[in-house]
C-alpha cells in the first residue's frame, strides 16, 4: 500500500460525511479497526461515524463498546439520516464481499484482510488496500507508523485487542504484520484493560452451547461437524468451532447453528490441505453463502433454503461437507 493512496483518501474525506462501517454483527477486529481508522482521522481533524447492521454480540463485542467508550450506530438508527451523497468506508469487509449491508451512501474505500471477491476488483474505489493478515485491525495500526501518529491508549488497546481475537492470541493465520504491530501496539496498550477483555467472556447461559455442540457432534476422519439447534451469538459459535478443533482426532471443524432467518456456519481448518474459506464456499454452493481465510471462515444459509434439504438436513450437510474436503483438497 502506497503512502499517496492513503492521502488521496484523507484528502477525499475532507469537509464530507464519512462513514466508517464494519461487516454485519462486528467482532472484536471489526470493532477494533473502525474506531482505529476514526481515531486516526479525527488526528487528521476528519469526523466520522461506525456503523453496521445486524444485532450487536452480547458478548466481546460489547464488553469492548463499553471498555472504550466506542459510540457505534446501527443501520435502524440511522434511517432517515443518511444521504446519497455520503461517503461510506467498508472496514474488515468488501462491499460485495456477502456480510455487509449496502447501506444508503457511496462506498468510497474497503479496507480489509480477507481473499479479495471478484466484485472488488472489478470496482474503482477511492481507495482499496485488501491484503491477508492474521487482523484487520494490524493494517489499522501500520496507518499510525506510515503517518508517523501515535494512537492514545485506548485506541492501541482496542487495536490490539481485535489482532488477538483474531489471530486467537497470535495461533492463527499470523503474519509479519500483526508481529510487528503488536510490538508498535504493546508499548502504547493498558494491559489491564486487555485482560479484563479477555477474562469474563462467557454467561452461564452459553454453556448450552457447549453442551449442545458436544452432544451433536459426529467425526468422519478428522473432519468433525456439530450442530447448535437453536440461537446463540456468532462469536459463540466460532468459540466452539475453536473448541471443538482443540480435540486431538479434529483437524477441521464445522459448526452450524439455527436462526430464525436461516442457518450460520462456522468452519476452522488446521490442515494445510484444507482451505476453510475455498472449504464452506463449496459446501455451501448453490444453498447459501460463504468464505474466509484458509484457517477460519463462516458461512450462511437462509432459512427457506435450508427447510428444502428435506428431513434429514444433518445428513444432507455432512455429505455436502466430505465432498468439498475432497473437491478443495491441494
Amino acid at each position: 500500500m502506497e503512502l499517496v493512496e492513503l492521502y488521496t483518501l484523507i484528502e477525499f474525506c475532507k469537509n464530507k460525511r464519512t462513514y466508517i462501517q464494519t461487516h454485519n454483527i462486528p467482532d472484536p477486529d471489526a470493532i477494533g479497526s473502525a474506531f482505529g481508522l476514526q481515531q486516526l482521522f479525527r488526528q487528521l481533524g476528519i469526523e466520522t461515524t461506525l456503523c453496521y447492521d445486524g444485532n450487536m454480540d452480547k458478548l466481546s463485542a460489547a464488553k469492548m463498546l463499553k471498555a472504550f467508550n466506542i459510540i457505534m450506530f446501527s443501520k435502524n438508527e440511522l434511517a432517515g439520516i443518511l444521504n446519497d451523497n455520503d461517503c461510506i468506508i467498508c472496514v474488515d469487509s468488501q462491499p460485495f464481499g456477502g456480510n455487509i449491508t449496502d447501506l444508503t451512501g457511496i462506498e468510497i474505500a474497503t479496507i480489509d484482510h480477507h481473499p479479495i471477491v471478484e466484485n472488488t476488483l472489478n470496482t474503482d474505489f477511492v481507495f482499496k488496500d485488501i491484503r491477508i493478515t492474521g487482523s484487520c485491525c494490524s493494517i489499522i495500526a501500520e496507518y499510525y507508523t506510515l503517518l508517523e501518529k501515535e494512537p492514545d491508549t485506548a485506541t492501541a488497546t482496542a487495536l490490539l485487542h481485535g489482532i488477538k481475537m483474531d489471530t486467537l492470541n497470535f495461533t492463527r493465520g499470523v503474519t509479519d504484520l500483526d508481529i510487528k504491530m503488536y510490538r508498535f501496539l504493546n508499548r502504547l496498550a493498558d494491559n489491564s484493560i486487555l485482560m479484563q477483555l479477555d477474562t469474563n467472556t462467557l454467561a452461564f447461559s452459553d454453556l448450552k452451547s457447549y453442551s449442545s455442540a458436544i452432544s451433536n457432534i459426529q467425526v468422519f476422519g478428522t473432519l468433525g461437524i456439530s450442530h447448535i439447534p437453536f440461537p446463540c451469538p456468532d462469536s459463540m459459535v466460532a468459540i466452539v468451532a475453536d473448541f471443538i478443533l482443540s480435540l486431538i482426532e479434529i483437524d477441521v471443524a464445522v459448526i452450524y447453528n439455527d436462526r430464525a432467518e436461516g442457518v450460520k456456519f462456522s468452519v476452522r481448518s488446521e490442515r494445510p490441505d484444507i482451505d476453510a474459506g475455498k472449504l464452506v464456499t463449496e459446501a455451501l454452493f448453490g444453498l447459501g453463502r460463504g468464505g474466509g481465510h484458509a484457517t477460519m471462515a463462516g458461512g450462511f444459509v437462509p432459512a427457506e433454503v435450508f427447510a428444502s434439504l428435506g428431513s434429514y438436513k444433518g445428513n444432507a450437510i455432512n455429505e455436502r461437507f466430505i465432498n468439498a474436503m475432497k473437491t478443495v483438497q491441494q
